[in-house]
């Protein structure tokens, strides 16, 4: 489990005694906490955004020169997939676009995710056009012999 990862107390204790007053230190530190927050919040876009559709994020982590660990990446996974209708599978290739393109920065395969969104919903309004077409047609035949 990526959460349950403790870092090793006395490599930490070793390392950061020698380097915690090292400017250059201190700054690897704070950008690791300024990406650190950026992950948390571009993956927590997409999972709000995903609702039922999104699955559990997962972090990846870095230890900083301090010892810690500090999340520098994370994915959530998303459900492609078709409705029972037309109509339905529409709201859900929406749901998925708006969940890939949530964050403020989203990545090339965010991108790709709404892509592959676009096509799935592109599909559905084809087959609900047809669907609609066949209704017509079907309802406008008139028997003119009667």
């Amino acid at each position: 489990m990526i959460g349950s990862i403790q870092p090793d107390t006395a490599y930490q204790g070793i390392e950061y005694k020698k380097t915690k007053n090292d400017p250059k230190v201190q700054q690897v530190i704070q950008q690791l906490k300024i990406i650190e927050q950026k992950v948390k919040a571009h993956e927590m876009a997409h999972k709000a955004a995903g609702g039922d559709l999104a699955g559990p994020i997962h972090y990846k982590y870095q230890k900083g020169p301090d010892g810690k660990l500090y999340i520098v990446g994370g994915e959530v996974p998303i459900k492609i997939k078709e409705g029972k209708t037309p109509e339905e599978t529409i709201e859900i290739a929406q749901k998925i676009k708006r969940a890939a393109l949530a964050p403020a920065d989203p990545s090339p395969q965010d991108r790709a995710v709404a892509a592959r969104a676009s096509i799935l919903e592109m599909k559905a309004r084809a087959e609900l056009s047809k669907q609609q077409t066949e209704k017509k047609d079907t309802g406008q035949n008139i028997n003119m012999f009667v």
